[in-house]
């Protein structure tokens, strides 16, 4: 697999493989050795697989761009290596050219997902997104929330009793799970919903 990546690569203008490492403790070797632009990075590694090093790369050069390229196309698998820092996720199953364009957008300072992990993601958070089950008027409600409304200010802006606006604030934890107005919060915004400006 690396020696095709190795040949893709070399045939693009402007790109060069200036190192390779088989197992996790190589790859941080040759990336202290070469700095390079960018690095290419399975998760599935001998030596403290893809996550650690990852992580190490990015403790000792914060501004490291990683790519991760690996056979798992799955969501769970792009949002670890996204929050461990990576900048972006190709699945090894996708065509070549992808993996190219993914480069450029990552040099370009963007993040990248190659098409069938970006599909994932979508669906994903589609069936995952606990806010679906929120009425129109909740919505509202937890929205001005997000901007930092307080149940006064929001039954002001709506034209509702604060009493309502509390009963409303208490379907909605209790629809999320959530412990608090700050648990709320936190838990709208991992499902994407953002509030209008």
């Amino acid at each position: 697999m690396r020696e095709g990546y190795r040949r893709l690569l070399g045939r693009q203008p402007g790109l060069s493989v200036v190192a390779e490492a088989g197992d996790g403790e190589a790859a941080l070797a040759a990336f202290a050795e070469h700095r390079p632009d960018i690095v290419l990075m399975d998760l599935s590694m001998p030596g403290g697989g893809g996550f650690s090093a990852v992580e190490a790369i990015l403790a000792g050069d914060p501004q490291a761009r990683i790519l991760i390229v690996s056979m798992h196309q799955g969501a769970v698998f792009a949002q670890k290596a996204m929050a461990a820092g990576a900048r972006g996720f190709v699945s090894k199953s996708s065509p070549p050219d992808e993996l190219v364009r993914a480069i450029g957008t990552v040099m370009g300072g963007r993040r990248a997902l190659s098409t069938d992990v970006a599909q994932e993601f979508a669906r994903t958070m589609v069936e995952e997104d606990p806010t679906t089950g929120l009425t129109p008027r909740e919505r509202d409600i937890l929205l001005r929330l997000m901007r930092g409304m307080n149940g006064r200010a929001i039954a002001l802006d709506l034209n509702l009793s604060s009493k309502t606006v509390q009963n409303n604030l208490s379907q909605i934890r209790a629809k999320l799970g959530a412990s608090g107005d700050a648990d709320l919060v936190l838990k709208a915004q991992r499902a994407g919903l953002v509030p209008a400006l």
